[in-house]
């Protein structure tokens, strides 16, 4: 015993002598019952703490990457609006804004309200899109996922129209039914302006993945939107989709020259800054508000290491008589504290990938088991739950796990190494 006594007095840091006496400290024994729960619970807290805190920071970051991507594969990067005068010259301002460098093409659209109804009757709000066949197909959000029919000859098919899965599904239709739409911008009578009244076949029905999308827009012809709301010979927008959305400030300026006519420009940033906005700040809320989790369990690492060097006051008395210093007292208790923090944290993140990655499967399990829908596609958009990690977040997470279980050990580490043996060795 006196040769391995005088092993932590020479000793480098972290030293084998050192090792092996935080092993044992960490080791269950039945009088040591309430520090083994404790440092349980710490290892179970962290590993949860971290755990939940990559799986929400993944599934927030795909809820927003899968929302950016559909909003920005249906609606153009940016809009172009008229000014002064309506948009007849449509053909050739479009033309004219393909030509810019960065800029992937330009779409003339016309936007209208109306209310679709079915054959049975049922009504649904709608948003009619009125666009030319070659542009529809460049739209490969919904060109690509056609689930039935076709888009071929959408132009010279003037009654005909697309629509989506779930509006399909609410109205009752299938591909050939007839839809009939309904706008508030009518002929004009003697007795005032009649809501216009026309039935459409449907074409082509698709499934872009976006509940809120494929219940309500319907793609039209583009000459015929013309003639269904009063547009003849003119578009109402232009909507211009880029390479890279990110740099449509860059692209402003060119686009407007381009246009070589008074517009109004504005991007995919302005209108949905609010929803955006909305988005960040809930990820960032939900940051703190589980970083607290792994703090609350790197506080149960500081109790339950408080309790070991209570309990352990005799050994360390003896450890220091035989030789040990003060930095190796405290190198032990620090290990002891740190092995609870680093397995808790390397457990978080297996589990935290392992769940990631089978999210949608769990999601659909715990929807069987509860009998309810989990993840609502009407109130949260997606029609899956989306999850995407990032890198430098669970990075982030892991740094931030760590350090806090490494603080954690820092004051009772203090506390064990400043005890005096003969004090320590009187009371026992």
């Amino acid at each position: 015993m006196a040769k391995a006594a005088a092993k932590p007095a020479g000793a480098g840091p972290f030293s084998a002598f050192e090792r092996m006496v935080a092993w044992r400290y960490l080791r269950s024994r039945r009088k040591e019952t309430v520090i083994s729960v404790i440092a349980s619970m710490s290892f179970i807290g962290i590993m949860l703490g971290v755990a939940t805190l990559i799986i929400v920071m993944a599934v927030m970051n795909g809820f927003r990457a899968e929302l950016l991507s559909r909003i920005l594969g249906i609606n153009g990067h940016l809009i172009v609006q008229p000014v002064d005068t309506p948009l007849e010259d449509y053909d050739a301002v479009a033309g004219r804004i393909n030509g810019v460098a960065g800029v992937k093409y330009a779409i003339p659209l016309i936007d209208g309200q109306v209310l679709a109804q079915g054959e049975v009757g049922a009504g649904n709000g709608a948003l009619v899109r009125g666009i030319r066949g070659q542009d529809l197909a460049k739209v490969s959000l919904v060109a690509n996922n056609i689930k039935q029919g076709s888009l071929v000859g959408f132009d010279d098919s003037h009654d005909a129209v697309a629509i989506g899965t779930r509006m399909a599904d609410n109205l009752g239709l299938s591909l050939g039914d007839t839809i009939t739409l309904i706008s508030p911008e009518g002929d004009v009578t003697p007795m005032g302006t009649t809501p216009r009244m026309k039935g459409y076949k449907i074409a082509a029905i698709f499934e872009v993945g976006m509940s809120e999308y494929d219940a309500s827009i319907i793609y039209m012809p583009l000459s015929e939107a013309q003639l269904f709301f009063n547009m003849e010979g003119r578009a109402q927008t232009i909507e211009v989709f880029v390479d890279n959305p990110d740099a449509v400030d860059s692209l402003k300026p060119t686009v407007e020259a381009a246009a070589q006519r008074p517009v109004f420009i504005s991007d995919w940033r302005q209108r949905n800054q609010t929803f955006f906005s909305a988005l960040q700040v809930e990820r960032n809320v939900m940051f703190m508000i589980l970083t607290l989790i792994v703090l609350v369990a790197a506080l149960n690492i500081i109790s339950g290491l408080v309790m070991l060097v209570k309990d352990k006051g005799r050994d360390i008395a003896i450890l220091r008589t035989m030789g040990a210093t003060r930095g190796a007292v405290m190198r032990i208790f620090v290990m002891t504290g740190a092995a609870i923090g680093v397995t808790g944290t390397i457990a978080g993140v297996v589990l935290g990938i392992v769940v990631c990655l089978n999210v949608e499967s769990i999601r659909q399990f715990f929807s069987w088991i509860s009998g309810t829908v989990l993840f609502n596609p009407e109130l949260y958009f997606l029609s899956k739950l989306p999850a995407r990690m990032d890198f430098n977040e669970t990075l982030s997470v892991v740094i931030m796990a760590l350090t806090l279980s490494f603080l954690a050990t820092l004051f009772p580490a203090w506390r064990a190494a400043k005890l005096d043996p003969v004090e320590a060795l009187r009371y026992e």
